[in-house]
C-alpha cells in the first residue's frame, strides 16, 4: 500500500503558501519587530528558556527556528480545539496575541543562534541506526527520507518545515508518537510516522537530536 505520494507533499506547500499569505496580508501587521517580540516572548521563558533553548526534555526549543514556523503554530494553537495544534496550555498562552504579536514574536525566535545539538559515545550505536531512516526513508512503506523536507542537517525549510535538529530527544519521540497515534494530525507527518517501529523512532530521535 502506498501512505506517501507527492500530492501530500505538494498539498503541503499549498497549504503553507495560503498560511503565509495570510499572514502577510493581516490588517494588523506591519513591520516586524524584534525587541517587542522578545518583550512578548517573556511569557514563554518559564519552558522555553530565556533564550529559546528548554532546559527541560518535554519542551522544543524555539531559537533559530524557521522564519515562519513558530507564527503558522501560533495561530493553530490560538484555534483551539478547531485547530491543528489543540494542547490547552498553548492555547490560552496564544490566545490573546494579535497578529503582530505573533510576528513579533517569530521573527524574534528564528533571529537567535539555534541550539547545538549532541549525543553521548553511548547513543552513537542507536544515532547511526536513526541516520539510515532520516537520510534515506523506509523502503519498505514507502516513506520518504527525513532531509527531503527538513534538510541534510535538519534546519528545516521555511515555513513548512521545521528545524528539527538539537531539539531535545524526548520531545521529538513524543511529536512522532502523537502523529503515528493520531494524537497530533499532519497529512505528512501522520503518514510518515504511522508505520515506524517504536524502536526507529527512538533511533530516530536520538539521531535528529545530535544535529548541528
Amino acid at each position: 500500500m502506498r501512505l506517501f505520494s507527492f500530492t501530500h507533499l505538494a498539498a503541503g506547500f499549498a497549504g503553507a503558501l495560503m498560511l503565509v499569505s495570510s499572514f502577510a496580508n493581516a490588517d494588523e501587521v506591519t513591520e516586524v519587530d524584534l525587541e517587542a517580540g522578545k518583550a512578548k516572548a517573556a511569557a514563554c521563558v518559564a519552558c522555553h528558556g530565556a533564550e529559546g533553548v528548554s532546559s527541560s526534555p518535554q519542551w522544543p526549543h524555539l531559537a533559530g527556528q524557521v522564519p515562519g514556523y513558530i507564527a503558522i503554530q501560533l495561530h493553530e494553537f490560538k484555534k483551539g480545539a478547531e485547530g491543528d495544534r489543540n494542547n490547552a496550555i498553548m492555547a490560552g498562552m496564544a490566545g490573546p496575541l494579535s497578529d503582530q504579536d505573533i510576528a513579533n514574536i517569530d521573527a524574534y525566535y528564528s533571529s537567535l543562534p539555534a541550539n547545538k545539538g549532541f549525543i553521548t559515545p553511548e547513543q552513537e550505536e542507536v544515532a547511526l541506526a536513526g541516520k539510515k531512516v532520516f537520510r534515506s526513508g523506509f523502503a519498505e512503506f514507502e516513506i520518504p527520507s527525513c532531509m527531503g523536507c527538513h534538510g541534510p542537517a535538519g534546519a528545516g525549510v521555511a515555513p513548512k518545515f521545521p528545524r528539527i535538529a538539537g531539539l531535545p530527544k524526548e520531545y521529538i519521540a513524543a511529536q512522532l508518537q502523537a502523529y503515528k497515534s493520531g494524537a497530533r494530525s499532519n497529512d505528512i507527518m501522520s503518514t510518515i510516522a504511522y508505520p515506524l517501529t517504536e524502536q526507529q523512532i527512538e533511533e530516530l530521535a536520538t539521531y535528529i537530536s545530535g544535529l548541528n
